[in-house]
């Protein structure tokens, strides 16, 4: 029997990302409860409803879909099966919960936000940096126009290790890494559009890859409709650590963002001076990764539709806007040139 006390959600991926999401959901989100877990793969979904308590475990996703008790749905599958997941799960009158990339075409974005507004569900993208509090700090001030109108800014995003370089799917490092850094600008610089990319990438943590397709660093210059400019930088490989930075420099000054380090402590000792590092996405944003659910399970207890409850949601439009970047990006590095952003949308 359902219990109108709970958001009853069901996920979709029993991954890593979806582990841990379904986790916050069973342990540390208040007003919700993980109804159901779907995963094609042979007994992932079941493993993990071991694991969180989770008494409906599917290796159809459709099953969870079609499943009336279900208020909301939960997207961490593979990003190519992203799209049509958000299209189904509107379909059946479920709100929208999706990782990033939310598509990997403007077609396939333009059809999920179509769905989304037809049948009247809120979108919500896994853009968790905006839910992260430096992040949050910085948006506020900027807002608040205390720095001006944005002139620099910069976002870069280093993964701990590249552990299996046969796993990474084509142009990953735009999709599925940079995305964020793109979207993060876009938050950085509010109501201003990336007109123009020049991307660089190539494989120089794994260059023996290279010829089989894989991108594991990229540099991309780029320019907004207001004039700011911008940089962003992706590596597969830091041995240090994960590290996520941004800064926005204007008239009035700057702001920066990001700490790889795990504490403010330091050791001082023999071998010189040293900090602990993170080495894991979820541990550097774990309390953003949970504050995004909790605003979406409010969104969701509010009754709210398909249109946007504050500038700060990360929806559809904005993962769209964020993948008409990533394709001009792509682009770019094909054709060696600087590409509009419009030019990229035509992908």
């Amino acid at each position: 029997m359902k219990d109108d006390r709970y958001v009853r959600i069901g996920l979709i991926g029993a991954g890593a990302i979806g582990s841990f999401h379904g986790e916050s959901v069973a342990r540390r989100l208040a007003g919700a409860q993980l109804a159901a877990i779907a995963d094609p793969a042979p007994g992932a979904a079941q493993r993990l409803a071991d694991k969180l308590g989770c008494v409906v475990a599917t290796t159809d996703p459709d099953a969870l879909l079609s499943n009336p008790d279900i208020d909301a749905v939960l997207i961490a599958s593979p990003a190519r099966f992203h799209s049509e997941l958000v299209v189904k799960a509107a379909k059946a009158g479920k709100a929208v919960f999706c990782e990033k990339p939310m598509a990997l075409s403007i077609a396939e974005a333009d059809r999920a936000i179509a769905a989304a507004r037809e049948a009247g569900v809120p979108l919500q993208i896994g853009f968790n940096r905006r839910y992260d509090k430096a992040w949050a700090d910085a948006r506020r001030v900027i807002v608040d126009g205390e720095l001006g109108t944005p002139q620099l800014l910069r976002s870069l995003t280093r993964d701990p290790e590249l552990a299996d370089p046969s796993r990474v799917p084509p142009w990953a490092v735009f999709f599925e890494t940079l995305i964020h850094d793109f979207d993060t600008l876009r938050f950085l610089n509010p109501g201003a559009e990336v007109t123009e990319v020049y991307a660089l990438a190539d494989a120089m943590v794994r260059p023996d890859f290279r010829s089989r397709g894989l991108l594991d660093t990229a540099l991309v210059s780029l320019r907004f409709d207001n004039g700011a400019m911008a940089s962003v930088e992706a590596s597969f490989q830091a041995v240090y650590g994960y590290d996520v930075r941004g800064e926005v420099f204007g008239q009035g000054g700057m702001v920066t963002m990001g700490d790889v380090r795990g504490s403010n402590m330091t050791r001082f000792g023999v071998d010189g001076v040293s900090s602990p590092t993170v080495r894991l996405n979820v541990d550097l944003f774990h309390d953003a990764y949970t504050a995004q659910l909790a605003a979406f399970v409010e969104t969701v207890r509010a009754g709210a539709g398909a249109g946007r409850l504050s500038p700060d949601v990360p929806v559809g439009e904005d993962a769209r806007a964020a993948l008409a970047i990533a394709l001009a990006c792509i682009r770019s590095v094909e054709e060696k040139r600087p590409v509009r952003v419009a030019e990229g949308s035509q992908a």
